[in-house]
């Protein structure tokens, strides 16, 4: 259904109005169009800051006396048409979208408006695709909210049933979203949503994706892969799109039923052709094997058919857990390389992990990385030799993102 939002139009065009008739001359400390959101050292009263900076690889930027605030903390932040969006994980409650550009260096306010608290969000066409996704048997449905990234309004909203892409007994709990061609791709993975068994499932050894067209968000299709476990994680973008149109897609292989970690299949990354919805089963990266036991928790692609990865030895894996280590894979000779120039993994405390960044430029990528100091920094990564190099230093808290904008 399409809903106009006179009313949320209102609401914004008064924040915009209040944010111009406020705007603040001063320059900020560290000017740039990269934008590095941290989350202060505290224990009570915390609220992320965001800070700005002109290079990754150099320098240095604290929260003490400098930063934009943000309403509260666990916050979550994606990059299109030249805007930055910052969203409020309200944790059952409606979450502030907060929508900035960057003019002269300095982070400009363009809106402020609250929507439903979303699992999963990500840019389609000219707009930002956000879901809020039900993980309880009762309420099968996922809510979706259409923003236009121009007007910045709701264009419209609508619900999708999580129980029809399953079709056995279970829910479909999307890990991610991400367009594919005109497409909306939903990677999911099955949970009993009931009685103490939430995130749990009876189907460990599957990967799937739910197809919709876009922008009535209609079921299309569910495609089916038995050679591996569900793709992403809770939260974590298991899809790439690649120069040439195909999509890659990692599974962790970290279902769990009764308590455990139930997949049997490796951790590993499949195939969807380009223009195609099915998985190609003439593909398949074995990347436990490749790797000497690694599984992929997480991926930042950087072109020419190469990821940065985040990975966990076996003895690490576990449903939430990320890991401290880098790995480079290259999708299409299957080659996996551990990252030499990191810090120890007893040095790190966690790495930064959905809010890396990279050009694209098909060698370098920026990961974030917080050690038990309590000093963090951004670490270049050069795909090409698997080797990282100390970068920008950012005290006063831990990094969750790394942006930028033009």
């Amino acid at each position: 259904m399409n809903i106009k939002s006179n009313t949320l139009l209102l609401g914004m065009a008064a924040a915009i109005l209040l944010a111009s008739c406020s705007k603040d001359d001063r320059k900020p400390d560290n000017p740039g169009n990269f934008i590095i959101a941290v989350t202060p050292a505290a224990t009570t009263g915390v609220a992320d800051y965001l800070l700005t900076a002109s290079s990754l690889d150099t320098g240095a930027i604290s929260t003490a006396g400098q930063g934009t605030e943000q309403d509260g903390t666990y916050r979550y932040y994606v990059t299109h048409n030249d805007k930055f969006f910052s969203l409020l994980y309200g944790q059952g409650n409606p979450g502030a979208v907060t929508t900035y550009n960057i003019v002269d260096g300095k982070l400009n306010k363009l809106s402020n408006f609250q929507t439903e608290t979303v699992q999963a969000f990500a840019p389609v066409n000219d707009d930002l695709l956000l879901m809020k996704i039900s993980r309880n048997i009762t309420n099968p449905f996922a809510s979706w909210y259409r923003i236009n990234t121009n007007t910045l309004q709701i264009e419209s909203e609508g619900k999708v049933s999580t129980s029809a892409p399953s079709g056995n007994g279970e829910l479909a709990h999307f890990s991610w979203i991400k367009q594919v061609g005109n497409k909306v791709f939903a990677p999911y993975f099955s949970i009993k949503a009931c009685c103490g068994a939430s995130f749990e499932t009876a189907y460990p050894d599957s990967a799937w994706i739910a197809v919709y067209s876009y922008p009535d968000m209609q079921l299309e299709k569910v495609i089916k892969d038995n050679r591996t476990s569900f793709i992403g994680r809770y939260f974590v973008d298991g899809l790439g799109v690649v120069e040439n149109g195909d999509v890659y897609a990692f599974s962790a292989s970290v279902a769990v039923t009764d308590g455990k970690i139930s997949s049997t299949k490796p951790s590993a990354v499949v195939k969807i052709p380009a223009g195609t919805t099915e998985f190609d089963q003439s593909y398949f990266f074995n990347v436990e094997q490749n790797s000497g036991g690694y599984n992929i928790t997480d991926w930042l692609y950087v072109g020419r058919n190469k990821f940065i990865v985040l990975v966990t030895s076996k003895e690490e894996k576990g449903q939430y857990s990320a890991g401290k280590r880098l790995g480079i894979i290259n999708v299409i000779d299957k080659s996996f390389k551990l990252v030499t120039g990191m810090p120890t993994v007893d040095e790190i405390n966690s790495l930064t992990n959905m809010g890396n960044y990279s050009a694209g430029d098909g060698r370098h990528g920026y990961v974030g990385v917080n050690l038990k100091s309590g000093v963090g920094y951004i670490y270049k990564i050069d795909s090409d030799n698997a080797s990282a190099t100390q970068g920008l230093r950012v005290d006063g808290g831990t990094i969750t993102a790394i942006h930028h904008l033009d």
